[in-house]
């Protein structure tokens, strides 16, 4: 079972600053949940008697039964999934680039990052590197979005200017001119910059890139809508640079 102060708990954890505090982070549901764990160390691990039931590889990790009610009452989610657990947030280590890694410049939709997050799993991007007022990667949304991906992609949070003020490697950068990514001699050791939904990439961050791209709409003498999601943006993206690898 969970205690009053425990399902309180488990809900402060929508809060940056909670999680912050405790240096954790919220995970719901049997799939996120056993794509994370063993990846980062557990601090509750909380289940249905019918997760249980049907989960015996999580029995390992002294789960606690809790009842619908109560996950319920603790669950962050609109239909709760059965499962929740608290996870330590893994270690940022050095915020250094290698291979090919993202830059996010002040992305603020948690469903966005958390999409990107999975994309960067998807394509062995093991490194996002995050303008300090880009969305929280730990928030409750993205953690959910990331569908457990958050375990094994490294995620810094940095001056983004400084930082690729510093890097030795090609900068690319998308936007609605440049050359066409389609066309484009693609280096693996590089930094991709995505820039904010409703703005793009600054103009602070604009002057780093050193290889502007643009995704050419088909066929390109057709009216279409102005620019992309920034998240299917980035899967064009980074499908095109894994194309010449």
């Amino acid at each position: 079972m969970l205690t009053k102060n425990e399902i309180k708990y488990i809900q402060s954890l929508a809060q940056k600053k909670h999680r912050d505090k405790d240096n954790v982070f919220l995970a719901e549901g049997p799939k996120v949940i056993g794509e994370i764990i063993g990846l980062c160390a557990c601090k509750m691990l909380c289940g249905t008697k019918h997760f249980i039931d049907t989960h015996p590889e999580f029995q390992q990790h002294n789960i606690r039964e809790i009842t619908e009610k109560e996950l319920q009452q603790a669950s962050l989610l609109k239909t709760p999934q059965e499962a929740l657990a608290i996870f330590e947030k893994p270690a940022e280590g050095v915020s250094t680039a290698s291979g090919l890694s993202l830059a996010l410049d002040c992305l603020q939709d948690p469903g966005n990052l958390g999409t990107i997050i999975r994309l960067a799993d998807w394509f062995g991007i093991d490194a996002l590197f995050c303008s300090m007022n880009t969305a929280d990667a730990y928030a409750p949304k993205v953690i959910q979005a990331t569908m457990g991906a958050i375990a094994r992609v490294k995620i810094h949070y940095v001056d983004l200017p400084r930082f690729l003020s510093q890097q030795k490697v090609p900068i690319y950068g998308t936007f609605l001119e440049g050359d066409n990514i389609y066309q484009k001699d693609l280096q693996q050791k590089a930094i991709i910059v995505m820039g904010n939904e409703g703005n793009g990439i600054s103009k602070e961050v604009e002057q780093l890139v050193t290889e502007k791209l643009f995704i050419p709409n088909y066929p390109t003498d057709h009216n279409t809508v102005e620019s992309l999601n920034v998240a299917i943006a980035t899967a064009i993206t980074c499908a095109a640079f894994r194309q010449k690898a």
